[in-house]
C-alpha cells in the first residue's frame, strides 16, 4: 500500500479478502476450541455442580449507581467534547434514512438487519458514513452496550484486533483506547486512538422503550497520548455510535420479564477514515462484505454470552 503501489486493484482486493478470511477462520477455530473446553469442564464437574450455577453469577459487573451518567467523567478536560459528540451522534442516529433525499443507499438486507451507506470522500479517501438497523431477541440494551464498551471482551468479537491499551482511565463509563489492528497484506498496519463513553439515555424520546443505552467512540489526539503515524501504523480516524433500546413483551416489566420477553433494537452508525492510500473501489468492496459479518458476529456473540446469565438492565 502506498502512493506508488503497482499492485492492480483487483489483486489488492483479493489479497486483503484472503487475509480477512484467514482471520475469520482462526476466530472460528478459537470459538470451537473454547466451546469444547467448556463442555469438557462441565462433564468433568458432573453432578457435583450445576453448570447454570457455575455461570449464573459470572460477568455481572458490580458498578456504581452513577455508571452511565457521566458523573465521574465531568471533571475531565475531554468531557465537553464527549458530551457534545454523544448528543450530536444520538440525534443523527435517530434520523431516518429515507428523508429529504439524503443519499443513503441500502447495501445489505438480511432479515431484521439492514445496512445503508452514503458515498463520501475527503481528499480522495473514502469515508462513507454507514448506518445499520437490527433487531435481536433475548438481550437488553445495556447488555449489548456492555459487551461493546468493555475491553475485556473485545478480542472475542473484533477479529482484526492485535492489541488494546487503555491510555486514559477517565471513569468507569469513559475510557481512552489505543487499538492496534493486525496487518493484512498488502495494506499497511493500522491503529486508532479514541475515547469511548457508555451512557444511559433518559430523555424519553424513544416511545415504548423500557430503557435506552448508547456507546459512542470518537478519535482524539491530546498531547499526552501516543502521536499518529509515528511508527509502522497508519492512524484510523473514526466516529461510531451504538444505540440500543430494550422493548419488553406487553404486560411484562423488568422484574417479571424473562429472556423470551426481551427485544433489543440496535442502530449502529460509523464514519471511518482509514488513512493511507488504499484504493476507493477496494475499500468499498471490503466494507460491503465485512460490515454485515461484523454486526451479525457481534450481536450473536452477545446473545450467546447472556443466555445463561441473569438479565442486566
Amino acid at each position: 500500500e502506498g502512493p506508488h503501489s503497482t499492485i492492480p486493484e483487483d489483486e489488492f482486493f483479493d489479497a486483503v479478502e484472503t487475509g480477512l478470511d484467514k482471520i475469520e477462520e482462526d476466530r472460528q477455530l478459537r470459538v470451537r476450541l473454547k466451546y469444547q473446553s467448556q463442555q469438557s469442564q462441565i462433564s468433568n464437574v458432573g453432578s457435583l455442580h450445576s453448570p447454570t450455577a457455575e455461570t449464573e453469577g459470572d460477568d455481572i459487573p458490580q458498578l456504581s449507581e452513577d455508571f452511565g451518567t457521566g458523573a465521574q467523567a465531568k471533571s475531565h478536560k475531554l468531557w465537553p467534547e464527549i458530551d457534545r459528540i454523544c448528543t450530536e451522534q444520538l440525534t443523527q442516529a435517530r434520523q431516518g434514512v429515507g428523508e429529504d433525499g439524503n443519499g443513503w443507499q441500502l447495501f445489505a438486507d438480511e432479515g431484521e438487519m439492514k445496512m445503508y451507506r452514503r458515498e463520501e470522500e475527503v481528499d480522495g479517501m473514502v469515508i462513507d458514513p454507514l448506518k445499520s438497523c437490527h433487531v435481536v431477541k433475548g438481550v437488553t440494551a445495556r447488555e449489548m452496550c456492555h459487551y461493546f464498551f468493555d475491553p475485556a471482551y473485545r478480542n472475542d468479537w473484533e477479529t482484526t484486533l492485535e492489541d488494546v491499551q487503555i491510555v486514559d482511565n477517565v471513569a468507569p463509563d469513559t475510557l481512552v483506547f489505543l487499538q492496534t489492528y493486525k496487518r493484512i497484506w498488502p495494506a499497511s498496519q493500522r491503529d486508532a486512538l479514541f475515547w469511548s463513553h457508555m451512557r444511559r439515555i433518559t430523555d424519553n424520546a424513544d416511545t415504548g422503550a423500557n430503557d435506552v443505552w448508547i456507546v459512542c467512540n470518537h478519535s482524539n489526539q491530546n498531547e499526552e497520548y501516543p502521536p499518529a503515524n509515528q511508527g509502522k501504523c497508519v492512524r484510523i480516524y473514526l466516529t461510531v455510535i451504538l444505540v440500543c433500546q430494550t422493548y419488553l413483551t406487553p404486560g411484562k416489566d423488568s422484574k417479571t420479564a424473562t429472556r423470551d420477553d426481551l427485544t433489543c433494537k440496535i442502530t449502529y452508525c460509523s464514519t471511518v477514515n482509514p488513512g493511507g492510500w488504499a484504493p476507493a473501489t477496494v475499500l468499498r468492496a471490503i466494507y460491503k462484505k465485512e460490515y454485515p459479518k461484523f454486526l451479525k458476529r457481534f450481536t450473536g456473540y452477545v446473545v450467546d454470552q447472556c443466555k445463561a446469565k441473569p438479565i442486566m438492565y
